[in-house]
């Protein structure tokens, strides 16, 4: 019986001391979210904006990954990598959007500590997997260039391979402020949670350090390196070929890389920022913005590296091919809104061009492989540009081809 009474006040002793911890993390986040001092239309602004990501984040990957579903001829195995990408953006719109949506409404977090931590766990791993997929798949363009024609099987397995190295090398970085290096909890006015960034010690900037090299910069370095090498050497830029060959590849290539810029970039400089600086140089509400930027990834990604492709474009318009709205959506609002990006693309190109030839010297021209002779450049301009040797992500050579007089 004595044995049973101690046995019995060391349990209600634990559980009174599990409910202390809770009670203080539960204050503590409150108090997080009370110190945030955006006011109720900061709060409405940025459910607006959640709402519209979660709407068309949702819709952009479910229609991707119809058409994958659909048309098995486009499952190859350099479009893994896009599919993977748009699972895991759409993983981001189903665990992570909906209750930062629900918070920006009420002004406050309402899932607890717990809710918080699954939270900036699965946002942190999904977009690691959605940004080390966006630079392999650069990767694999870059090596398709490089090795001409291979097998199937052997294309499949890289592929597979990649997948797998992006889920694992985001495990590998999202689990360790689950185990105690950092941790997650409440950022900026208390509706998004993520790695608190405003921790001191030098575990939690040691661990801020290595997420915004080895998850932000690296993959950033690994897409210019791999999409400068395909465009130079490819000698995309040089004017004859400009107003020759069909663009969208090139619209991929810019834009994606564009958008990994305007979406990542604002979000990791106020991450070591908040980190490293002196406290109160980043006020919390400022944090909401670039988080929002970065958020508006999962819309852009379906976008730049699925629909623009004239291939899985046309397959999305067949599958959808009884449903009046959405060809009416897709002829009113996606067709003229392609056309505007290759005109801006195709503009922005001409004036490099131009600058260029203006630098160059009276005894030779420059190119994207150096000065050469005029004769050289002559003759090259009366010749037609050979094919460029590499792919887009549907696995079909980029073929160099007379635009038609109709193509916009």
């Amino acid at each position: 019986m004595h044995i049973f009474l101690r046995k019995l006040s060391l349990l209600v002793f634990l559980g009174h001391s599990a409910m202390v911890i809770h009670s203080e993390q539960s204050s503590n986040l409150s108090a997080g979210q009370q110190s945030s001092s955006l006011s109720r239309g900061g709060h409405t602004s940025a459910a607006v904006v959640l709402g519209f990501i979660l709407v068309l984040g949702v819709l952009g990957n479910f229609l991707l990954l119809l058409v994958f579903s659909r048309f098995p001829g486009l499952r190859t195995p350099a479009n893994l990598l896009l599919i993977n990408i748009s699972v895991s953006d759409m993983l981001v719109c189903l665990f992570g959007t909906p209750l930062s949506l629900a918070a920006s409404v009420r002004g406050r977090w309402l899932t607890g500590t717990y809710g918080c931590r699954w939270y900036g766990f699965c946002n942190a791993l999904f977009g690691i997997v959605s940004l080390v997929s966006l630079s392999l798949l650069s990767f694999e363009r870059y090596t398709a260039l490089l090795g001409g024609s291979q097998l199937n099987s052997v294309q499949d397995r890289r592929a597979r391979l990649a997948v797998a190295v992006s889920w694992f090398y985001s495990l590998v970085w999202t689990l360790p402020p689950l185990l105690g290096w950092s941790s997650y909890g409440p950022e900026g006015p208390g509706t998004i949670c993520s790695v608190q960034w405003q921790q001191r010690s030098l575990a939690a900037r040691s661990y801020v350090a290595c997420l915004f090299v080895f998850c932000l910069l690296l993959p950033l370095l690994l897409m210019v390196f791999c999409y400068g090498k395909i465009l130079y050497d490819g000698k995309m830029f040089s004017l004859t070929v400009i107003m020759k060959r069909r663009l969208t590849p090139l619209i991929i290539v810019l834009f994606t890389i564009t958008g990994y810029l305007l979406c990542w970039i604002p979000y990791g400089v106020v991450a070591m920022l908040a980190s490293f600086e002196e406290p109160g140089v980043v006020p919390p509400a400022a944090t909401l913005v670039p988080s929002l930027l970065a958020k508006t990834s999962t819309v852009l990604n379906p976008v730049i590296c699925g629909l623009l492709n004239n291939q899985t474009f046309c397959s999305l318009e067949s599958a959808f091919s009884p449903f009046a709205i959405v060809k009416l959506y897709l002829h009113f609002f996606f067709t003229p809104f392609c056309a505007f990006l290759s005109q801006f693309s195709r503009c922005f190109l001409h004036m490099i061009s131009c600058s260029a030839e203006d630098s160059t010297s009276s005894d030779g021209v420059w190119s994207s492989r150096g000065i050469w002779p005029q004769n050289m450049q002559i003759k090259e301009q009366n010749t037609e540009p050979a094919t460029l040797p590499s792919r887009d992500h549907h696995g079909r050579q980029w073929e160099q081809v007379q635009m038609d007089d109709n193509e916009t």
